[in-house]
């Protein structure tokens, strides 16, 4: 029998055309040279990190020992581009809108309570109380606990739907913000002053002693939700034609969920809170790949995540030498991007 979605077959001028996710030959060309581009960008921001300002000629042992030194940050950049893109190429995947990011569901309002809460009650010392492998992984496991509860709660029942879900989030997010931005008004200048180093994104935050834990768990979660994207290209189609070719569509919803929390978790209790850094990278990934198969997008969309990182933090510390101020900068374009994004789309 012939498999007509993967036999080529002629249209006009056109060329060899098929019904796969790279229609012509010319896509799937256009595709390989963005992510070659791509490619380069991420070696050439990844070597610049280690090399740029370094006093040791390249090569030399004193030159790999401080490019040592530095290969901690390109460390955490990695990861958090891997968690950032597949988590939400998949949550808005699964929620079947391009606008949205696990964001939404209150994980950073979680860490920012954690935070100040600790600050609040433990004093400038607090700080340090959730420093260390063990307060790492407490973090991530409260995380993904109450995020999937909430998955639970709201979508076993019958009338279990994704948007109450997400209305739901948004009220738990909100609400969360609220109880540390008023513990945050109780607390001393200093402390204050301290506590905000630690509630924005930054590549400093992260500590090597925790990526024995956060690299098995990035490789494990990412490594299902990149494993199972003819599923979730499936899931990209709708909860009927889900049902229709044989999938269940709720549990893989949940499956997928479960992951997503785990993504994002670690990255949050690894830098900090980067809001719009998922949406931003999601979308200029479906941008550059053209295609809807995941297969192709999240290769594409870590890619970008690490441009991204490793090319604000290489011009704003050497450049204007603010490194500090990489998470700030990458909010506000990642905003900007999505009040365009949705100006020009006109709705939600």
């Amino acid at each position: 029998m012939v498999n007509l979605l993967s036999s080529p077959v002629r249209l006009g001028r056109g060329g060899p055309r098929s019904s796969g996710s790279m229609p012509t030959s010319k896509v799937r060309k256009r595709y390989w040279i963005t992510f070659a581009v791509m490619l380069a960008l991420a070696l050439v921001f990844g070597f610049g990190l280690l090399a740029w300002d370094n006093p040791m000629p390249v090569g030399s042992q004193g030159f790999w020992i401080i490019a040592k030194m530095r290969a901690g940050t390109i460390l955490a950049m990695i990861v958090v581009a891997a968690c950032q893109a597949i988590a939400t190429v998949s949550f808005q995947t699964v929620t079947n809108n391009r606008l949205i990011t696990p964001s939404i569901m209150g994980f950073e309002a979680l860490y920012r309570v954690v935070q100040t809460g600790a600050v609040f009650f433990l004093g400038i010392a607090g700080i340090t109380f959730f420093t260390g492998i063990g307060q790492f992984a407490l973090q991530v496991a409260i995380m993904v606990a109450l995020s999937v509860a909430l998955y639970g709660w709201l979508l076993s029942g019958k009338l279990g739907n994704i948007q109450i879900m997400l209305l739901v989030g948004i009220i738990i997010g909100t609400g969360l913000g609220s109880v540390a931005t008023f513990m945050q008004r109780l607390l001393t200048p200093s402390e204050f002053d301290v506590l905000t180093a630690r509630l924005f994104g930054s590549m400093t935050n992260a500590e090597m002693s925790y990526m024995p834990l956060a690299i098995p768990l990035v490789l494990v979660a990412g490594g299902y939700l990149v494993a199972s994207s003819k599923k979730l290209n499936i899931l990209a189609l709708g909860q009927e034609t889900t049902i229709n070719l044989g999938l269940n569509h709720r549990r893989e919803t949940m499956v997928s969920l479960f992951f997503i929390s785990i993504l994002m978790a670690v990255s949050t209790a690894l830098v900090g809170p980067l809001t719009f850094l998922g949406f931003l990278v999601a979308t200029l990934a479906y941008q550059l790949a053209d295609t809807y198969d995941h297969r192709y997008i999240y290769p594409m969309a870590f890619l970008t995540g690490f441009v991204v990182l490793a090319g604000s933090y290489f011009i704003m510390k050497n450049i204007f030498y603010a490194q500090g101020v990489v998470g700030i900068i990458i909010e506000a374009v990642g905003g900007i991007t999505f009040l365009i994004f949705i100006l020009r789309k006109g709705r939600l």
